[in-house]
């Protein structure tokens, strides 16, 4: 079972001011996991998370997290003036981009941004748009699959991410002669994995690979980013990652590699998923019923509020507000009103009777839920609210309308006829 952080009661109290559907996220739930991040690596004194933006680009919820200690991981300029409305300055970005369009760069570094390139091509493009700054960090991509615990995680010899280990060398040299002084290794090798191994595997080949690097270009390397990829059990009974122990097996690596080679790093990450995604739902109502070959359950929302079931298949838990521990009796799709047959939140799923006006609260929607909408079909996103530590609720982003929908013609009177009023 999963246990939702809302109730049928309070959900029913929100929707006086805010209809369904909305996002929400757990202020408490949020500042607990962060400060678990922090301590199982406390034993790094150079530690320290950047907040994937991508996965939840909500300035309050950022807020919160810098408020816990966390930087930013931006990748588009748009990512970076949030940071940059949020007053972060130097040492609090990191600015990871790729196919880099003209200007982002230079806006990086206007800002404090570490800079990390991921390809080789980028360093002169970089140095003409805005110089070389003393720190740089560079991705890899080792090639092949990536193996952790005698299983393939994931293939990084078909992405499209990261330099080729003689590429990362020559990087080095390159930067060095345009002024680079010190230097990051970066990697993502997997997304979502649902294991204790991953990060400590990774750590143990970047630790190589520092190691290696210094010896052959002589650069000054301090930083190790291992990126995001550790995952949430986004099905009941799946077990969650344990981040201390995950902490504990890079401080092993650390110790067996780093510290008898005389070198001193400081680790970084970029999580997304593990910081964000089990502290939001997204709240629905049951709004039809359709009774063909299968059984169906429309809701209020669909894919353009959660992207992920339509889009990867993926799977996420059902909990019908005010029946948590009734029979789960009925097999049902339940579905979205958008003109595609993927959009679907749930297939074949086996939940409690379903009655109009039930309210469904989708779990783990905190990470890569509202952040990957769209407007397809004409379709609105939803308001996003913060279920505050005191129990309050507030709005911290409001829902869109019609007004924003047409708002790129504003420069023409096409639209000016149209019904909507707001």
């Amino acid at each position: 079972m999963k246990t939702p952080f809302v109730t049928k009661e309070l959900v029913e109290r929100i929707e006086k001011d805010y209809p369904t559907p909305f996002h929400i996220y757990d202020e408490k739930g949020i500042r607990e996991n962060a400060r678990k991040l922090k301590d199982a690596f406390s034993w790094n004194k150079g530690f320290k998370e950047f907040f994937a933006i991508k996965a939840t680009p909500n300035p309050f919820i950022i807020s919160i997290l810098q408020e816990e200690g966390c930087g930013v991981d931006c990748a588009s300029i748009q990512e970076l003036y949030l940071a940059e409305a949020l007053h972060m300055g130097e040492g609090d970005i990191m600015f990871s981009s790729n196919e880099t369009p003209a200007g982002e760069f230079a806006k990086a570094r206007s800002l404090g941004a570490y800079i990390n390139l991921d390809d080789i091509t980028l360093i002169d493009f970089l140095d003409k748009e805005c110089g070389v700054p003393e720190t740089v960090f560079c991705r890899y991509n080792p090639g092949g699959f990536y193996n952790v615990s005698n299983g393939i995680m994931d293939n990084p010899g078909d992405s499209k991410y990261g330099m080729t280990r003689q590429q990362i060398s020559d990087a080095y040299r390159r930067l060095m002669m345009l002024g680079a002084k010190h230097f990051g290794i970066h990697a993502f090798l997997c997304s979502g994995a649902l294991t204790d191994d991953y990060y400590p595997m990774l750590a143990k080949d970047l630790f190589k690979l520092a190691v290696e690097l210094k010896e052959e270009t002589g650069a000054d390397i301090r930083y190790i980013n291992l990126s995001g990829g550790v995952g949430i059990p986004y099905r009941p009974g799946e077990a969650p990652c344990d981040i201390k122990r995950i902490g504990e097996g890079v401080r092993a690596a650390y110790e067996e590699i780093v510290e008898p080679a005389g070198m001193e790093l400081a680790i970084f990450t970029e999580l997304g998923r593990f910081m964000l995604a089990p502290y939001g739902h997204l709240v629905c109502k049951a709004i039809h019923e359709k009774h063909i070959y299968k059984e169906y359950i429309g809701v209020n929302a669909c894919a353009a509020n959660l992207m992920r079931p339509a889009m990867y298949g993926a799977y996420h838990h059902l909990t019908v507000l005010g029946k948590e521990n009734a029979p789960a009796d009925h097999r049902y799709d339940v579905v979205g009103n958008l003109c595609e047959n993927n959009d679907k939140f749930a297939i074949d799923r086996e939940l409690p009777r379903i009655d109009m006006g039930d309210y469904i609260c989708i779990h783990d929607t905190g990470a890569h839920g509202f952040s990957m909408g769209y407007n397809y079909n004409g379709m609105l996103k939803s308001a996003e609210l913060l279920l505050k530590e005191d129990g309050s609720v507030k709005l911290i982003r409001r829902a869109e309308t019609a007004k924003d929908y047409f708002a790129t013609f504003d420069f023409c009177d096409v639209m000016k006829d149209a019904g909507y009023k707001r």
